[in-house]
């Protein structure tokens, strides 16, 4: 006969008795994660088909020249904003030379030039700026110009590279350093947990390093994909790698096994939908089109943007949001690293407190070493 499961004096188990025998065995954790893993998969494909699956426009920051809130050229405008279902958000230039300036600085996406009393309307878009924007604005302006009797001029003054018609080739290499470097962080943790922290925080920086400049390589060199500023983009990518590893390791510290919760939450379902790579900013929905310049993601993603297609224009908030994650990163690892798995002991021979005597030295001579 087989043995029935017996309570501390031979009698059945009790509830408590089986429930402290359950959280003893691995069926917990793995019982969890099973949970985990089906909360994670709907959450991952919700953020992004909330994100990207119809980008609606919110508000286009425009850049006018020209007669703009007169005759013909306000009722474009009225005309534009109805087609598109969102505000025009306008900003009058002097000049053309001073609205192009503003395009370059990223302030604005489409500069309106009004002429012939608001007869003639010159729009000019960046698809640098924004394909998906880019392309809304093309489709609509013509549209528009027919209804109100404005004849619509459109120029791209600032097109995508011919190896990224679509504009997706720097979100992926960012999404591509933002994953390897929580990944690269999770290896460690795994296969090397004998590194003491500062080792950590080394060998972090050094695959990041080493990353970035392969992902450069091989879209600019290998695929001839980009045309990129080769060293900038390169620490961009590195920094970013580095930033989304010690943003696992510092989770690591506060939440051990559970780190890569909080981990895939922000990187992944929150931060890379919210970047602006994939769609931008105007189409996302509010509150991910403010949130998403301070996350990792978006800092790598507005940082490399500028690197490609703005050169000279460069802003210093991409880089405060990557090296301000990074700063805090690796100060709350450092604190509180006396928490973070793995490590190794100290020698014996340092952990004693005070040097060995004569008689105590080995015929090998190891503690004298």
């Amino acid at each position: 006969m087989s043995e029935m499961p017996h309570g501390a004096h031979g009698r059945p188990p009790t509830r408590r008795e089986r429930w402290g025998s359950f959280k003893a065995s691995p069926f917990l954790p793995a019982s969890v994660l099973v949970l985990i893993l089906a909360a994670a998969a709907g959450l991952f494909a919700g953020s992004y088909t909330y994100s990207m699956a119809n980008p609606t426009p919110r508000h286009v920051p425009t850049a006018t020249v020209g007669a703009y809130d007169e005759g013909r050229g306000r009722a474009f405008l009225a005309g534009m904003e109805k087609a598109l279902d969102a505000s025009l958000e306008i900003h009058p230039y002097d000049s053309g030379a001073a609205a192009v300036e503003a395009m370059n600085d990223q302030e604005v996406f489409a500069i309106l030039d009004v002429r012939d009393s608001g007869r003639a309307v010159v729009l000019d878009v960046s698809g640098a700026s924004g394909a998906s924007v880019a392309e809304l604005l093309e489709k609509t302006a013509p549209a528009v110009g027919r209804s109100t009797g404005v004849a619509v001029t459109v120029r791209d003054i600032n097109p995508l590279q011919e190896g990224d018609p679509r504009g997706l080739a720097i979100f992926y290499i960012s999404l591509a350093a933002v994953i390897i470097g929580f990944v690269g962080a999770i290896q460690l943790s795994v296969h090397a947990r004998e590194l003491n922290p500062l080792e950590r925080i080394g060998f972090t920086a050094a695959y990041a390093l080493l990353g970035g400049f392969v992902i450069a390589a091989v879209v600019d060199w290998l695929l001839d994909a980009l045309d990129l500023p080769f060293v900038e983009s390169w620490l961009i990518l590195s920094l970013t790698m580095f930033t989304s590893g010690m943003v696992f390791s510092m989770f690591n510290t506060l939440f051990g096994r559970w780190a890569m919760l909080p981990t895939w939450g922000l990187m992944v379902l929150l931060g890379n939908p919210s970047s602006g790579g994939a769609v931008s900013w105007p189409l996302l929905p509010s509150p991910l089109g403010v949130i998403g310049r301070w996350l990792p993601p978006g800092g790598s993603v507005n940082a490399q943007h500028t690197a490609v297609y703005f050169a000279g224009h460069q802003h210093v908030f991409p880089f405060l949001v990557l090296g301000g994650w990074a700063l805090v990163s690796c100060t709350v690892f450092w604190i509180w690293r006396h928490r973070h798995p793995g490590g190794r002991e100290e020698s014996p021979a340092h952990a004693a407190g005070s040097p060995a005597g004569p008689s105590q030295e080995t015929s090998g001579g190891g503690a004298a070493a």
